[in-house]
């Protein structure tokens, strides 16, 4: 509520400077912009947006960052990227922040090509990406099943001076359990050991499921187990994997030790509340 109360305050202050004829600049009209995307309220920060242009305010590469974020949040990626045309037009040049927000949006959107497109377009600007852009196009390759292409992406990172994170490996390593090659995967799970990065409970779940569905349970009991020793709890997710695989193969007694584990895990959780 004190948000809202502060963009009100925000826009009736501008109005009021436009009564006694005070100019707003760019500065302030775009942190009320930002105000407004932020607080999901598109259509407000769109009219002012368009009233910048209409009383001689240029927007700059943050007024414009603002607008194609909010447009991609909402779902308008078709826009966001008009935008972008747009702002080249002006000749204001975008920056990681505006390729990253588009990459994103088109990855989410399932439309590859388009996120490639960009990340070309942005290469092209001598932009580098981030580690969140490199996330957004593996996320994108592994959802069309293109995995060598995302595992390519990964080997590039380093030629970029960018550190792959938790986040990165664990997107490939679901990749390849996807497209059922586990072991590629665990070949990415021990390349993240030896590079320091500590696993969580998504990544171990990931591959305890992908062993699972190629049916090699003893090596998901293992990631398991080395999972507990490491300090990284199982969730309901991590044992239902394994229950749905055991029980699968008709391995009924493991399968009521996990049960057992899971109250007792339960048990543990309530007694700490």
């Amino acid at each position: 509520m004190d948000c809202v109360r502060l963009v009100v305050s925000a826009l009736n202050l501008l109005r009021k400077m436009e009564q006694s004829h005070i100019k707003a600049d760019v500065v302030i009209s775009t942190a009320i912009v930002d105000r407004l995307c932020k607080d999901g309220n598109h259509i407000n920060a769109q009219n002012l947006f368009t009233e910048m242009h209409e009383k001689g305010i240029f927007p700059n590469v943050l007024t414009y960052n603002c607008m194609i974020d909010s447009f991609c949040h909402s779902g308008r990626w078709s826009d966001a990227d008009q935008l972008l045309r747009h702002m080249i037009e002006k000749q204001i040049n975008p920056d990681i922040v505006t390729f990253s927000a588009l990459i994103n949006a088109f990855v989410k959107e399932r439309k590859v090509s388009e996120a490639e497109e960009i990340y070309k377009e942005m290469l092209r600007w001598s932009i580098f990406p981030t580690t969140i852009t490199y996330n957004s196009m593996i996320d994108g390759f592994c959802k069309q099943d293109r995995v060598d292409d995302a595992k390519r992406m990964l080997d590039s990172m380093a030629s970029k001076g960018c550190s792959p994170d938790v986040v990165t490996f664990s997107t490939l390593i679901n990749g390849y359990c996807k497209a059922k090659r586990v072991d590629n995967g665990m070949e990415i799970f021990c390349e993240m050991h030896r590079r320091g990065i500590v696993a969580n409970s998504v990544t171990y779940t990931t591959l305890i499921h992908g062993f699972c569905q190629v049916g090699d349970l003893d090596a998901a009991q293992d990631l398991l187990n080395e999972m507990i020793s490491c300090g990284v709890a199982p969730d309901y997710i991590t044992f239902h994997c394994m229950l749905a695989g055991l029980c699968s193969k008709k391995e009924l007694r493991k399968a009521f030790a996990i049960l057992e584990d899971l109250q007792k895990s339960e048990d543990h959780h309530l007694e700490d509340e």
